[in-house]
This record gives structure tokens, sequence and C-alpha cells, in this order.
């Protein structure tokens, strides 16, 4: 089966470690649709430090209003069990989600061997896949891409029919997922791409060699 008919989950946090998940955006696509999208302001968990208000635009008096992003454990375990996340240099991501839930529960294993894990990834990584993929790319910047593959108006008009009216422009949870997830689904436009395997998607996205091997061999046996 095509990696584009299987569903996937793109992800985008704002926030830090020091002040927890302020944001989240969740864009899934199947069958090369958006089919659903989720956003929100999270309650912080510690400092909110003044640059990266510079960079987010999230002042804890907004914050502070809403729920903390630990409420969202059936939102985001649930979505892990029909597909793998994905989202743009998808270490951080990780690493914010395991700081609140170490594990999503058992989910299912994604990389074509079938049986289950209790993982939130092997992740898709469109910050490591688009540069693997293409030669000659200037940089691997979420903004810089979608402005490489001309995704920027599409993104826009997208941003106006999903995102908050304030929360439409990148550093935005949502506004960054989708840009993700048009990177991702760009990809299918090229033959020699569209009908590769979900496998082979999540091996492209490894971080290393050695983890992109361990994927390879653990198909081979």
């Amino acid at each position: 089966m095509s990696w584009l008919d299987a569903t996937v989950h793109v992800i985008d946090f704002e926030g830090s470690r020091a002040s927890g998940i302020l944001e989240y955006g969740m864009v899934t696509i199947q069958g090369g649709l958006i089919r659903e999208t989720h956003t929100r302001l999270c309650r912080p968990t510690g400092e909110i430090r003044e640059e990266d208000v510079r960079t987010h635009g999230i002042r804890r008096e907004e914050a502070d209003r809403h729920e903390p992003f630990s409420r969202e454990w059936d939102l985001f375990s649930g979505r892990r069990k029909t597909g793998p996340f994905a989202a743009h240099f998808a270490p951080v991501e990780n690493s914010l989600i395991k700081s609140v839930w170490p594990y999503p529960g058992r989910s299912p294993d994604f990389t074509g061997l079938g049986g289950t894990t209790v993982e939130w990834g092997p992740w898709v990584d469109t910050g490591r896949l688009l540069p693997r993929l293409f030669e000659g790319l200037p940089g691997a910047g979420l903004s810089g891409l979608v402005e490489a593959f001309g995704c920027r108006e599409t993104l826009d008009r997208l941003a106006g029919e999903y995102c908050p009216p304030e929360r439409g422009g990148y550093h935005c949870a949502l506004y960054d997922a989708l840009g993700s997830a048009l990177l991702l689904l760009k990809i299918a436009e090229f033959p020699q791409f569209r009908d590769r395997s979900l496998a082979w998607l999540l091996e492209m996205s490894a971080g290393s060699g050695d983890k992109g091997e361990v994927l390879r061999q653990r198909r081979l046996f």
C-alpha cells in the first residue's frame, strides 16, 4: 500500500521543556487530503521566557485561561493507534510529548513488521525527509521549504480556513503543522515517491544512518 493511503498525524508544538507545551496543532492526512485538524492554547507548567514570547507570541495571561496539555491524552494516544505521527524536525515534538506522557500506550507498529510498540515514534520527519530526497534545497527550515516547493499560497489559504484568526503565521502550532503536512503531500507529486510504502517513509525520516539501518535490517529479518 502506498504511504499516501495511510493515515498520518502531523504534529507541531509551541513551548519548551521549561514552560511546557503552550499550544498544539494536529493535522490528519489520508489519501492526499486533510481529514481533520485540532489546535488550542494550553496552560503553562513553568516559566514562559520573554525570548520565547518573541518567537511564538504566547503570553502567560492568555495561556493561563486554558486547560493544560495533559488533558489531551485521549486525543493523542487515540490518534497514535491509527497512524504514525509526523513533524518538522520531530525530535523536538517527541521530546515535548514524552515530557508529559513517556509512553502512548500500546499502538500498532507502522514500520511494516506487524506487532505493536509502546513508543510515540518512529516519526515521519519532513525536516530530514525532504533534504534527503531532493538535492539543492536552500536549507531545511520550514518556511524556506514551503517557499521552495511553492506551498505558501496554499498554506495561507488553509490557515484562513483552519487556524484561529490570531494564530495564522509561522511559530503558530496549527499553521506550522499545516506547512509540514503540505510538504509531505508535495512528495506524492513526484512519481518516484508516490507509491512507496509507509515503512519506506519512516526509514527515510530516520535521524541517522544507524537508525535507518535498524529499520532496514528489521524488515529484512
